[in-house]
């Protein structure tokens, strides 16, 4: 399946967006992290954590799904395809692992330290709420760094997909690496 121009255009565009909205969300969150766990005030401190679990809950999930599912789309749509090059694939399994993170590590840290605070205990300190957001933060920008760069190469499956479309290239007496339909090379 190949997307139409305007299909890809669309689909990056919101990848992009939801991608940049996910790595925001997190650097605010890393900073409420911050403030909760050197306050001095127990009542700031839980104010800090109360819109920590509001951001948690109703936007890390969306957004880290729609980040997936728009990522997903290009790559399966457009010639890079999702397990063609290292780079690729790395960022599908470290979405994916980021995705599961928030769900089953961030978001219940964040409601159990709510649950705690509002039992009457001790405000979170510097380092019970900083692993989540820290950890995510590395992976975004690292996600973003090798969308830019590309590094790595092809997979073997890359590497096999490329053999075989310029053997039936030649077979059809095309130059390797141009369209079946007009001859033209495709872009990456």
């Amino acid at each position: 399946m190949k997307l139409s121009r305007p299909a890809r255009r669309a689909s990056l565009v919101v990848h992009v967006a939801v991608s940049a909205s996910w790595l925001g969300l997190t650097l605010g969150l890393l900073a409420l992290a911050v403030t909760a766990g050197t306050t001095r005030s127990a009542v700031t401190a839980e104010a800090y954590v109360r819109a920590m679990k509001l951001f948690a809950d109703w936007l890390l999930l969306p957004l880290a799904f729609l980040t997936l599912l728009s990522g997903v789309l290009l790559s399966v749509g457009t010639p890079w395809g999702l397990a063609r090059h290292r780079w690729v694939f790395t960022k599908f399994w470290l979405t994916l692992a980021t995705t599961a993170a928030t769900a089953f590590a961030l978001r219940p840290g964040v409601n159990s330290a709510l649950d705690a605070m509002r039992a009457g205990g001790p405000a979170p300190g510097p380092g019970d709420l900083l692993p989540g957001p820290i950890v995510s933060l590395c992976a975004y920008a690292f996600m973003t760094a090798i969308s830019v760069l590309k590094p790595w190469g092809l997979t073997r499956r890359g590497r096999n997909h490329r053999t075989a479309a310029a053997a039936a290239a030649r077979a059809e007496g095309r130059p390797a690496g141009a369209s079946p339909a007009r001859g033209v090379p495709t872009g990456r």
